[in-house]
């Protein structure tokens, strides 16, 4: 099953258990996705709806940093229950230690040996980690790492 796939099983899976919520969620996706294949004309594969739900837990992660910032804790939560639904939409995101190791062999392979270097390393980096990881970790990471050098 393809996740666009899965994605309309989910949507009427949330209808038939009246799990609104849920289904805001999956449309609020679904729409993303379609603004998508709109906008470059042509049915997205796995990889594409993965790239759209990566760019959309991100927002939610923005959303719900600034929301607890402005003490908004209920909206914080809903855009933590929408983050829930979409991360089931990811590959499962790597950990610290799982980073750390292809930020270094990463380094390695492209000559990164100071901060100068961090375009190189981000540019083969990114490829190797979307959907897996979140964008703003592994920036944060790899200049932490090239600043150790």
């Amino acid at each position: 099953m393809t996740l666009r796939e899965k994605l309309e099983e989910d949507i009427k899976t949330s209808m038939r258990n009246k799990d609104q919520a849920r289904l805001d969620a999956l449309r609020f996706f679904k729409n993303a996705v379609l603004a998508v294949e709109k906008e470059q004309k042509k049915g997205l594969d796995d990889a594409g709806v993965i790239d759209v739900a990566t760019k959309q837990a991100s927002d939610r992660r923005d959303s719900i940093k600034a929301f607890e910032e402005g003490g908004r804790d209920v909206m914080a939560a809903k855009e933590a229950a929408e983050l829930a639904v979409l991360e089931e939409f990811l590959p499962p995101q790597m950990s610290t230690d799982q980073l750390t190791e292809i930020i270094k062999a990463t380094a390695a392979e492209v000559g990164a040996t100071s901060i100068q270097d961090k375009g190189k390393l981000m540019g083969k980096l990114m490829p190797q980690v979307r959907g897996k990881s979140d964008g703003t970790v592994v920036n944060e990471m790899a200049t932490a790492y090239l600043n150790s050098l």
